[in-house]
C-alpha cells in the first residue's frame, strides 16, 4: 500500500517535468516561426514558460507538491525513529523483543560474562 503513493509521485513528477519542457519547446518554436533567433527564442521561452507553466499546470504542480510534502514527512518520521533508536529510547524493529531468550548471545559485556560463566 505504501508503494502506490510513491509510484504516483514519480508519475506526477515526470508528467510535470515533461509538460514544462513541452511548453518551453512550443514557445520556442512559435518564436522561431516569427524569425526570432533560436538562442534568444529559447531564453524568452524559459522566462515566459516559468509563470505560464505555473498557471497552466496548476493541478499537476499541486499533486507534485503534495507528493513532496508526504515524502518529506515520511523521511522526518524515519529520521526521528532512527534518532530514538540511537539514543536507546526505542528498540529496533528488526526482530522480536526477546532475542536473548531465544538463545542469542547478549551484546552487553556484563551479560556475556554471566552467560559464559554458566557454561563452565
Amino acid at each position: 500500500m505504501d508503494q502506490a503513493p510513491k509510484d504516483r509521485f514519480a508519475v506526477d513528477l515526470t508528467l510535470y517535468l515533461l509538460a514544462r519542457f513541452a511548453l518551453v519547446a512550443v514557445i520556442t518554436v512559435l518564436l522561431v516561426a516569427f524569425r526570432v533567433p533560436v538562442l534568444v527564442a529559447l531564453i524568452i521561452a524559459m522566462v515566459v514558460g516559468f509563470p505560464l507553466g505555473l498557471l497552466l499546470f496548476r493541478s499537476l504542480a499541486a499533486r507534485v507538491t503534495a507528493g513532496l510534502a508526504a515524502r518529506g514527512e515520511r523521511r522526518r518520521a524515519e529520521r526521528e525513529k532512527l534518532r530514538a533508536q540511537l539514543r536507546g529510547d526505542v528498540e529496533p524493529d528488526d526482530g522480536p523483543a526477546g532475542d536473548a531468550a531465544d538463545g542469542a548471545r547478549p551484546t552487553d559485556p556484563a551479560d556475556r560474562r554471566g552467560q559464559d560463566e554458566g557454561r563452565s
